[in-house]
């Protein structure tokens, strides 16, 4: 299985990899020797769409990291 972490990323962060069944693995790179946290394609799909919607933002101001989109 290979990891991936954003291209964002200037540091430690978290990495991510996927199965073809569309299970998704999710690892803090500080420290891959702990387990990694799993979800299915649908658990993953809910969290991305929340993460889209600024479901997690929680009244924060975030700055985009691609300005313009």
């Amino acid at each position: 299985m290979v990891y991936g972490k954003s291209s964002f990323s200037q540091a430690e962060c978290v990495e991510v990899a996927s199965l073809p069944d569309g299970t998704v693995f999710v690892r803090d790179s500080k420290d891959p020797t702990k387990p990694a946290h799993v979800f299915d394609k649908c658990e993953w799909a809910a969290f991305v769409a929340g993460a889209k919607a600024g479901e997690f933002d929680f009244g924060m101001e975030i700055p985009s990291p691609r300005p313009g989109l």
